[in-house]
């Protein structure tokens, strides 16, 4: 079974519908795009989510942030867009809205087979132009490879990282290795 196609409808009418949805959906630049309308995802992305999130969670807590995993909505506002990414770190105190976030500074997408491409180049050039953020991570779930993009004075600078290493997370001055990301995993 193939997942259900894309729907044009207007921002009110995604905010409307989402909450009722069988599936969660992502809205990019009008369209509805529903977001794996499986059962769930793989074990090994599920506990690298988990891993980042509860490696970073105690220091988020004492920095006054929120952090949150894969079902808060990320509200790009110049592009009317809206993601679910798979961690967000938010530090922002007037970022208050309870079902969708605006001014991330750290965001993680795990790559799977099915959103490999999209989460390499589509979301890429969304994310990066949302101005609180600092760091975007992609993660491959397959090998210990991690892709993080990080914002400096003369723009977004990659770091590619296989096998060991860390990244820096600035926003709760700390580094995050890849040990933690994987741990029981690879």
């Amino acid at each position: 079974m193939s997942d259900p196609a894309p729907q044009a409808m207007s921002v009110e009418e995604y905010l409307r519908t989402e909450e009722k949805s069988p599936y969660k959906r992502e809205y990019v630049g009008g369209f509805v795009y529903p977001l794996h309308a499986q059962a769930g995802a793989s074990e090994p992305h599920v506990l690298i989510c988990m891993n980042i999130a509860g490696t970073l969670y105690a220091d988020a807590m004492r920095a006054g942030c929120r952090l949150y995993q894969n079902d808060m909505k990320l509200r790009v506002e110049d592009s009317a867009s809206f993601f679910y990414p798979d961690v967000m770190l938010v530090c922002d105190q007037n970022d208050n809205d309870r079902y969708a976030k605006t001014s991330p500074c750290l965001l993680v997408e795990v790559l799977s087979e099915s959103t490999a491409s999209h989460e390499r180049f589509g979301k890429y050039g969304v994310y990066t132009a949302i101005p609180s953020l600092q760091t975007y991570l992609i993660v491959e779930q397959k090998e210990r490879r991690v892709y993080a993009y990080s914002r400096q004075e003369g723009g977004w600078q990659l770091q590619e990282l296989i096998g060991s290493g860390s990244i820096e997370v600035p926003c709760l001055n700390r580094r995050l290795t890849l040990d933690e990301i994987y741990l029981g995993v690879l």
